[in-house]
């Protein structure tokens, strides 16, 4: 057993975003007070998923989802 602490993640499931939802930032608008860290533009567009560097929230394009110009 290792006597290293790991921090506290609590599970999370992964917030799936449309391309009319980019940009895509973290906190989100409807993110609860207690969950407040500095925003961060969270880039799915090129692999189709990114983890918030803060919290550790996956966000993922649907699937089927096209984005233009990007």
């Amino acid at each position: 057993m290792s006597s290293v602490a790991k921090p506290f993640q609590p599970e999370q499931a992964t917030v799936f975003v449309q391309a009319s939802d980019l940009p895509v930032y973290c906190p989100g608008p409807h993110a609860p007070l207690w969950s407040m860290h500095p925003r961060v533009y969270i880039e799915v567009v090129k692999t189709g998923k990114a983890s918030c560097p803060y919290c550790g929230a996956t966000y993922q394009l649907k699937e089927g989802e096209h984005v233009s110009g990007h």
